[in-house]
Order: structure tokens, then sequence, then C-alpha cells
């Protein structure tokens, strides 16, 4: 990597990088509120306190934040209550009761869908509809704060169950919300809406030895996770810092060499906290399988697509028969098993090569396998292969950066499915990994 320093004179180069290093300082405070918040979840049992440092971790990454409100949803009465709130009167609030449909709050919960509202006029004519009371006890919690001239509203669901709404709003000036906000703040509440049934749960049931065990896991988890992420962070912090220093510039490749490494970090961290997402899904038995008549062929060739993109060593082959049977599948979850495997062939085989992605008929189910010409795994290591947290180490000084939850997770979809899934290998050689799926009596036959 270049390292030259020189004067970069063309404004609108410099107003580029100037917009591309705020926004991976913004990235790099996001992943790192995530991870805070990610800390909370796991150490944290009461209800009220989980929320109110949920919402002091948003208002301190979001810069158009100043004050945000959290409702609750009670099944029983048909209202949201007020569990937590910043910026506003407490006490005030704990008579607050809105209905479903009502004013913002209400019409997010109804809807199921975060809103952007983004003016003070908008915002003024969705909680037209308040009842006075409500309209009242809002207005005094709020007395002596500037009218919001933009907010977000997020509905909180869990196991496609209404669980509440996250209000957040721009009251300084500062800064108004965008539809970029969006994304970080949708992600944001699956978590607290994990964060807030399993305090429910625990509310109501005694501690059982079950339940130390879950909290046992659950701390191993955050722990693997804070390790795994300190090295990508510690990239992005290093080159986003070099970045903003104002004593140095940095000539246009270098820097553009110093944004991409911060680009691949944060793609990095986007697939480590994906994993644990998907892995605390598996863990509350949430899995949901969509079936419909799935051209594996054809989706294999998506996912290879987009993962050939990522790689110039490696060559990636499709063999699929003419005549493929149409399963019944979930294709999502399906092309989660097969981009999950076509990342570890590349992972695995650092050298290059070409990588096969095979289907075939037996009997009563197909097999799909993807094969490389990898490091190899070693006898031993197969069979602990698709426990949680196991990785199989590439070679000496090389250390892969995953969350050891990739294979267990493709387990948990391919027999969920009714399938099974192995891995076949010798060392220096390569690897195969194999999974199934069933064939309906009867199943069609199409080209895939």
């Amino acid at each position: 990597m270049s390292g030259q320093c020189s004067d970069v004179r063309d404004p609108g180069l410099t107003n580029a990088l100037t917009s591309q290093r705020a926004s991976a300082a913004s990235e790099d405070q996001r992943l790192s509120a995530l991870l805070e918040i990610a800390k909370i979840l796991a150490l944290q049992h009461d209800l009220e306190d989980v929320v109110a440092r949920f919402l002091c971790c948003l208002i301190a990454t979001l810069e158009a934040a100043d004050t945000g409100l959290f409702f609750l949803y009670d099944q029983a009465s048909d209202r949201l209550t007020v569990c937590g709130a910043h910026g506003y009167d407490p006490d005030v609030l704990r008579d607050v009761r809105v209905a479903p449909g009502e004013a913002m709050s209400g019409r997010t919960l109804q809807a199921g869908q975060a809103a952007l509202y983004s003016s003070a006029e908008e915002i003024v004519a969705m909680q037209a509809d308040l009842s006075a009371t409500n309209h009242e006890l809002l207005r005094q919690a709020a007395a002596g704060l500037k009218e919001p001239h933009s907010a977000v509203c997020v509905p909180l669901v869990a196991s496609h169950a209404k669980v509440g709404v996250l209000v957040l709003e721009s009251r300084s000036g500062r800064a108004r919300f965008t539809r970029a906000d969006l994304p970080f703040l949708e992600d944001v509440a699956y978590l607290i809406a994990l964060a807030i049934e399993n305090a429910r749960l625990r509310d109501r049931r005694p501690t059982t030895r079950a339940l130390e065990e879950a909290d046992r896991l659950k701390a191993e988890l955050i722990s693997t996770l804070a390790h795994e992420m300190r090295t990508p962070l510690t990239s992005i912090k290093g080159f986003s810092t070099a970045l903003l220093m104002e004593e140095a510039t940095f000539d246009p490749e270098t820097q553009r060499e110093f944004l991409q490494a911060i680009d691949e970090e944060c793609d990095v961290l986007t697939g480590l906290i994906h994993d644990f997402l998907e892995s605390s899904i598996i863990d509350a038995g949430l899995l949901r399988l969509e079936l419909e008549p799935v051209r594996v062929p054809r989706l294999a060739r998506i996912v290879v697509n987009e993962v050939a993109h990522q790689t110039a060593k490696h060559r990636i082959v499709v063999d699929f028969p003419e005549a493929f049977p149409i399963v019944e599948a979930d294709p999502g979850r399906i092309a989660q098993v097969l981009r999950n495997l076509l990342d570890n062939a590349v992972k695995y085989s650092p050298q290059g090569g070409i990588i096969v992605v095979r289907g075939q008929v037996q009997g009563a189910h197909v097999e799909v396998s993807v094969a490389d010409q990898g490091v190899g795994i070693a006898p031993e290591h197969l069979n602990r292969l698709f426990e949680k947290f196991f990785r199989v180490e590439s070679g000496p000084g090389r250390h892969v950066v995953g969350s050891g939850l990739g294979l267990p997770i493709a387990l948990t979809i391919v027999e969920g499915h009714g399938g099974r899934i192995w891995a076949e290998s010798k060392l220096g050689e390569g690897s195969i990994f194999t999974f199934t799926l069933p064939l309906e009596r009867g199943a069609e036959r199409g080209h895939g």
C-alpha cells in the first residue's frame, strides 16, 4: 500500500472524499453502537433498565436524535404504553394510552412498517388525532422542549408478534432524519424487541437451571462477538482516523485504498452481526420456512454470481443436469446455505483454484454440493464442523474472521427442510460440503 503524502487540489475530489470520510466515521459509530446494544442485551435483565440504556445509546449515536419514546403494546388492553423516554418527564407519561392507528406511534404499530416524518407540519398533521388526554399528557411531559421538526417511528416485532414502537425526534435543528437512517434503526428495533421479549419471559417464570444455561450461552455469544469484531473495528478506526487527520493529506490512490479497506471491513462486521441475529432466532425456536417451488440450478447461479464478484482468485463452476427437479423449499434460506458454503470455500482456499457447485438426483431427494481445492480439514475436526463457534484454522499465522455460526445455521435450515448436510475432506486437497433436499412425490421436472 502506498503511503505517499501530497496535496489534493481538485475541489470536487476534496468534497467527495470529505463526504466519504464522514460516511465512514458514521458507519464506524453505528457499528460500535450495535456492539454496545448487543452487550446491553446480554448483560441487562431489568426491562426498564434495558430500555433506558438502549435509548441513551441511540441518542448518542444519531446526530439527528434529541428525544425518544419507547411504547410497549399491551395485548389485553389493546393499547400502547410508555415504557421509557429520553428528554421527557417520565412521571407524566405513565398515564398515556395510545390506541392502534392513533397518531404516529399507533399508525406505525398498525402498519408494522417504519415511518419517516420530514417536517414539523407533517408531524403536527399525524398527531392531530391524538386523544385530548394523550395530547395534554405529551404536551406536559415535553414542557420546555422545542417542537420536533423531523421524526422516525419504527415498529418492534418479535416472532411476528407486535411488541411496541420506537419513536425518535429531532428538535435542536442540528440535523434531520433521512431514509438512510431506517435500515440501522430497523436492525436496532429487532434487537430491542428480542430484549423485551426475553425480559418478559424472565418476569413470567422463576430462574431455573435452563435459564442459567441460556444466560451462560448468551454471555459466550457476546464474548465471541466482541472478540471477532475487535479486528475489523480496529482496522476501520485506524483508516478513518488517518483520513480525518487535518495535519496530513494523502494522494487520491491511497485515500481510495483506505476507503476500500473500510468498506470491506464493514462488510465483515455486517456478516458477523447477521450470523448472530440468525443464531438468536434459531435459539429462540423462531425459524420460519416459507416453502414454494424452487429451481435450485437457477438459484445456485444467482448466488455464484454474487460471490464471484468478491474474488478474483477463484473460478466458480455450476454443474447441474439439464432436467433437474423443482423442489419445495424456502428460496431465501437455501440461498443462505449456498452463500455460506461458497464463502467458506473461498476463505479456506486462499491460493485460489476451482470451486464447483454440483447437483444430482439421488432417489427420493436431490443433492447439492460445493467442492473446493483448499487447505482441507483434518479427520478429527469433521464431526465438529457444525458445532457453534467451532472453526477450522486455515494455516499458521492466518486467522479467518468469522462467527463460527454459519455452518450450524446451515444445518438448522437444511434439517428444517427434512434434509441432511455433511462434509468430506482431505488435508491439502480440499473439501466437499453436501446437503440434500427431499423430493415431493411426483415432483415436476423442469429446466434449471
